[in-house]
């Protein structure tokens, strides 16, 4: 029951942080949407051995949780079970790549471990962006703003209904948790013989609650479209914040700004 509720606050507190006021919340979202989209593209872009110049990449993320007010830990603490299969993907790479790169001291480093790093690097990294948008962006202007790079419109509701209906159903859940810990006082949790109905029914129950919700907004006007969540067009203050972007992230890709830093500090 627990489990539940908390998985149920942090659903609303996702809520409450797209909600929130700052310049990065102002923003259009067509144009974080933009954004987010061509840092994922051009930092997966990044040559595998091109660590140094790939951890420059960092500085947009830092940027957007200064403006944005979210605390990096509420970040880390909305992906912790994520986050661990990111850093996972290149853990093998240090076995298949043993090309020796540079010695560090005694140690040889070789593109495996440098290799590693830079997968774990852009997937956290990505992460971080995708996360910034969805604590800045309320689902449905997210949703508006996808219709509008003509991302397919049965796409866009089922991301829309999926989230709208996560929360519905941990609210089945702890009522029918709560439902069968009256019926079996002092037991702890749910017993298995009671697995199969108690899925059962969350089945059942799920689907009339679906098809309530749907009937709901049909009723309030939504035909697949976010008419209602467009608002003001972007104006030039979110189009400044593409260019500026997009030219910081054309500048990160092409030049090795650390390595140019730090051979000019050697000098």
């Amino acid at each position: 029951m627990a489990n539940v509720e908390r998985a149920s606050a942090e659903l609303r507190q996702m809520d409450d942080l797209a909600n929130s006021v700052s310049p990065i919340h102002s923003l259009h979202p067509l144009a974080k949407l933009i954004v987010t989209i061509l840092y994922v593209l051009i930092t997966v872009s990044f040559d595998r051995y091109a660590l140094t110049a790939l951890f420059v990449m960092i500085l947009y993320p830092a940027a957007m949780f200064a403006l944005s007010g979210i605390p990096v830990r509420t970040c880390v603490h909305k992906l912790r079970f994520v986050l661990p299969l990111v850093l996972a993907v290149g853990l093998f790479n240090p076995f298949l790549d043993r090309m020796p790169l540079f010695r560090l001291g005694p140690v040889t480093v070789t593109g495996g471990v440098i290799s590693m790093l830079s997968l774990m690097c852009k997937g956290t990294f990505c992460l971080a962006a995708s996360f910034l948008l969805a604590a800045t962006t309320p689902i449905d202007a997210l949703c508006a703003a996808l219709r509008r790079v003509r991302v397919p419109s049965f796409l866009v509701t089922l991301l829309l209904l999926t989230y709208r209906y996560v929360s519905v159903m941990l609210d089945e859940v702890a009522v029918m948790t709560t439902a069968y810990r009256l019926r079996a006082p002092g037991q702890k949790g749910i017993h298995v013989s009671a697995w199969g109905s108690f899925l059962g029914q969350l089945l059942l129950r799920s689907m009339d609650r679906a098809q309530e919700l749907y009937e709901s907004m049909q009723l309030r006007g939504f035909t697949g479209e976010f008419r209602y969540a467009t608002g003001k067009s972007a104006d030039m203050r979110d189009w400044a914040f593409v260019i500026i972007c997009l030219t910081a992230f054309v500048l990160c890709r092409f030049f090795n700004l650390p390595g140019w830093i730090g051979g000019l500090l050697v000098r």
